[in-house]
Parts: C-alpha cells; sequence; structure tokens
C-alpha cells in the first residue's frame, strides 16, 4: 500500500516537474517572440523617424527617446566620433554626468569591448558600490551594458544602456539588443548624409543668399509644410559676357543688384538660393504654379530694367564713356510636390535653362 501511495507521489511529482518545464519553455517562447514584436516595431518607429523633417539631434533623440520607451531602460546614451572629439548626441542622462559618458573609449573597463567589437556588461553586487567608469554619479546606475559601434569594420562611438539596480541586465536578450546596436549604426550612417548636406550651406559673398543645400536641409522642413509648391529657376543669361566685356567685379555688382531687387519683392516664406554660377532658385511655398507665373511675368521687366554702372576695375577706353549694364534672364517654373525629388524637378529645369536661347518664361 505504502509502495502504491509513494509511486503515485513520483508519478504526480514528475507530471508537476513535466508540466512546469513545459509552462516555462511556453512563456520563455512567448517572451522571445514578444521581443521580435518589439523589436519590429522599434524598427518601424526609427524608420518613420528618419523619414521626418528634422534636425539630425532631433532624429538622434527621437531614437534613443524610443529605445528608452520601448525596451524599459532606465538610461540610454549614444556617444560618437565627429572627427575631432567624441561627442554625446543622444542621453537622458543628466548633462553633469555627460562629460564621463563621453569619456568611456579612455576606460580600461571598456578596451576589450572595443578591440573585439563585443557587448560588456558591469553589474555592482549590492546598493554601496558604484560602477568602475562612474565618478560623481555615485548610486545613480547600478549596471550598464556597453556597446561599440562600427561602420565598415571602423570604431565610431558607442552606445551604452544604465539600469538603476544591481543584475538588472543578467538575463535580458543580448541578440535583441544586438539587432538594435545594429539599427543604431544604420541610423547613424544615413544621417551622416544629412549633416553632410547641412554643413556644406554657405552663404554667398555677392547675392546674401544661401547657396542651393539649404534647399535639401533646412528649406525642406518649410517646403514640405505644404503639400505642392511653385518652384522657380532662373538664370542670368548675359552674366559671362558683362564678366567678360565690362569686368567682374561688375558681374558681381549685377548679381548683387538683382539678388536684392527680387529678396524685397518676396514673402518671407519663400525660398531664395544661389543655385549654382548664374542660376537662382526660389521655391514659394504652398503656392500654385500660375500665380507664380503671373508673379514673374510682372518681375522679369523690371528686373530686366536695373542699371547698373560698371564698376571701379572696368577700364574704359577713354574717360567720357560712361557703362550700364542690365542683367537678361531665362525663367522656368514647375510645381514641386511633397514626397517627391526636388532636386530632380530642379535639375529637369535646369536642362531647360541650359538648351534655350531665348529669355523667355517656360511654365513645365
Amino acid at each position: 500500500m505504502i509502495i502504491a501511495v509513494i509511486t503515485i507521489l513520483v508519478i504526480i511529482v514528475l507530471a508537476l516537474i513535466i508540466y512546469n518545464y513545459s509552462v516555462h519553455k511556453k512563456i520563455e517562447t512567448y517572451s522571445n517572440l514578444n521581443q521580435r514584436i518589439t523589436s519590429l516595431n522599434v524598427l518601424q518607429e526609427f524608420m518613420k523617424t528618419l523619414g521626418e523633417n528634422t534636425s539630425i539631434k532631433e532624429k538622434l533623440e527621437n531614437i534613443n527617446d524610443i529605445l528608452i520607451s520601448k525596451y524599459s531602460i532606465k538610461y540610454s546614451t549614444i556617444v560618437v566620433f565627429d572627427g575631432a572629439q567624441y561627442v554625446v548626441k543622444a542621453s537622458n542622462v543628466d548633462r553633469k554626468h555627460w562629460d564621463t559618458l563621453k569619456s568611456l573609449q579612455n576606460d580600461p573597463v571598456f578596451s576589450d569591448s572595443i578591440k573585439t567589437a563585443t557587448p560588456k556588461y558591469v553589474t555592482v553586487d549590492n546598493e554601496n558600490e558604484k560602477l568602475p567608469y562612474q565618478k560623481m554619479e555615485f548610486g545613480r546606475a547600478k549596471c550598464a551594458m556597453f556597446f561599440p559601434l562600427y561602420v565598415d569594420n571602423v570604431y565610431i562611438g558607442y552606445w551604452i544602456i544604465e539600469g538603476s539596480m544591481p543584475h538588472e541586465f543578467d538575463h535580458i536578450d543580448t541578440t535583441i539588443l544586438e539587432v538594435v546596436r545594429n539599427n543604431i549604426v544604420t541610423i547613424l550612417k544615413t544621417v551622416e548624409k544629412q549633416a553632410t548636406i547641412e554643413n556644406i550651406v554657405r552663404d554667398d559673398l555677392y547675392s546674401g543668399l544661401k547657396s542651393a543645400e539649404y534647399l535639401y536641409g533646412e528649406g525642406k522642413k518649410i517646403i514640405d509644410q505644404f503639400t505642392t509648391s511653385a518652384i522657380c529657376l532662373f538664370k542670368i543669361t548675359n552674366l559671362p559676357n558683362i564678366n567678360i566685356e565690362v569686368s567682374r567685379k561688375t558681374g558681381d555688382a549685377v548679381i548683387t543688384e538683382l539678388s536684392n531687387f527680387i529678396k524685397n519683392n518676396l514673402a518671407k516664406d519663400y525660398i531664395f538660393v544661389r543655385y549654382m554660377g548664374p542660376k537662382f532658385a526660389i521655391v514659394f511655398s504652398g503656392a500654385d504654379k500660375e500665380g507664380v507665373y503671373s508673379f514673374m511675368e510682372d518681375m522679369k521687366p523690371k528686373i530686366e530694367e536695373l542699371e547698373i554702372s560698371a564698376a571701379e576695375d572696368y577700364i574704359p577706353e577713354n574717360e567720357e564713356e560712361d557703362i550700364v549694364v542690365s542683367p537678361k534672364i531665362r525663367i522656368a517654373i514647375s510645381t514641386y510636390y511633397k514626397g517627391t525629388s526636388l532636386d530632380g524637378a530642379l535639375k529637369k529645369m535646369e536642362e531647360y535653362i541650359d538648351s534655350s536661347n531665348e529669355n523667355t518664361i517656360k511654365s513645365m
């Protein structure tokens, strides 16, 4: 009788062990699936952030906020080498700790991680300890995971997440975080192109206008507030002749006078840039092509009636000679649709501007 009872109890215990193991595996599977779904949602939000007309700083800060929210991370910091120094690109840690956070590449605790391109996990065992790299932030974080960032096998910085409790990341799925790390690298590569555009924008010396690159960075934020806008590209067709036959400074004066005249007749919401050499572009944000055609039809004769005296570098054939020049312009007007290629539309207009021999207004 006793043996039978013991046998039954053993069977029950074994059954419970098997059942508990099965439940554990189901929970583990569900957890992994849930993490994968979270990662997919994070990636989708990353892509959405990349497509927004915001600055690089705003993009990286939004991405960091997504990581913190989706993975319930206490602290997250992205640090990148900008060519001269390490810079905190995004962080929810108090700024007083940034000097420490942007110097972790110099800390021995992370040197092997950087050399081997593998994550590094550090934690304390109790609340009275502090992490090896911490200076003045005693008590802020009790564990951290360090991810070096590489682009084409070149070390560019790191992503570090921190927790407020000892051993908080002991059971975190690092494979998921590796995917996130790779997504951060992809995003950094993408925004690098935007950074290049933002950094090469210059103010033109003679027109006082922004260079063409402005259209694809800060300017696009304004343009894309509207579904459609009218774009105008025009060329001073006789500028090369003025430079050669009169003088270069006279040509510069033509650019200055024409630019000031147009600026004084444009609404502040419209974007006017020196596109290239004798070519200029105006984006009439939210305006229709027909209205802009009428505006330029009115402006063209006024522009061509401007009289600019020869500059001091002109050498007249006789002392009584008084040289005055006037600009002649060729104009193309088209419609830009939000979400399409602004550069492509301008290139098509430029082809007409360069191939035509008439100083007319062309609606495209």
